[in-house]
């Protein structure tokens, strides 16, 4: 993996989304590392770690990452959410607090659970890759503004920085869409000991906003926000209110424990 640390103060740790890397998260960056120290995650196949060896696969990865960065905050974005989730609920006494970003506890509509996209989706986008790599990646961009009120600036900003380390490796991106499409952890939610915060952007057309919401009603000590205005990457078009109620979360987190 590859961790890039940046700020001073406690620590908040970042992990992005499906096909990104750590350094989409620089408009929070830029707010937090004041009073936070903040580590951008590479996760393996990704950015920096395009050729990391190391399987993606939470429950492979938690002890690393929690390791690497022991004490901290952990927020996931997406599919990372599933990693910082992994890091909660396997290590709660090395975590101090979680934060979902427009990141869900299932990724995919079930009978019981309307909170998803068509369970078609992530393998539609697997066998577009095979097919046509770098549109069927600009195509996920374009996904990941739409709705947002800044939409079109949204996309300028992820199509300029998505790729400035370069493409993600074929097999990561395979494997992500896998962990997106099977995974399900609603249930282990009640068994969550840190303290939780959901936030959603309202328009998001990935993950809906309700998701959100309805998994901090399965968690103890967990509260739910939904930004109106703010598509599937909030950071980037909500980056003041998504920053701001990151640190209302984590500073008395930290002020409690010491």
């Amino acid at each position: 993996m590859h961790i890039e640390t940046h700020g001073e103060g406690p620590s908040l740790a970042l992990i992005h989304g499906w096909a990104m890397h750590g350094g989409l998260f620089k408009p929070l960056a830029e707010r937090l590392r004041d009073r936070y120290t903040l580590h951008l995650v590479d996760l393996p196949g990704h950015g920096h770690a395009r050729d990391s060896d190391i399987p993606l696969d939470p429950h492979v990865l938690s002890s690393l990452l929690v390791d690497a960065v022991p004490d901290a905050v952990w927020l996931g974005w997406s599919l990372g959410g599933q990693f910082a989730l992994r890091n909660a609920l396997e290590h709660p006494d090395r975590v101090r607090g979680l934060v979902l970003l427009a990141s869900s506890p299932r990724f995919v509509t079930g009978e019981d659970w309307p909170h998803g996209v068509k369970p078609t989706l992530f393998r539609d986008f697997g066998e577009a890759l095979s097919q046509d790599f770098r549109g069927t990646l600009d195509g996920f961009l374009a996904l990941e503004a739409l709705g947002s009120t800044s939409a079109q600036a949204e996309l300028r900003d992820l199509r300029a920085h998505a790729f400035e380390r370069g493409e993600p490796a074929p097999v990561a991106l395979l494997r992500g869409l896998e962990l997106l499409d099977e995974f399900d952890a609603r249930d282990e939610l009640q068994h969550l000991r840190v303290p939780s915060l959901w936030i959603s952007g309202r328009r998001d057309r990935l993950v809906p906003a309700g998701a959100m919401p309805a998994a901090a009603q399965l968690a103890p000590n967990a509260t739910s926000l939904v930004i109106r205005d703010a598509g599937h990457a909030p950071f980037l078009g909500a980056a003041d209110e998504v920053a701001e109620a990151i640190d209302a979360f984590a500073s008395p987190l930290f002020a409690e424990r010491g």
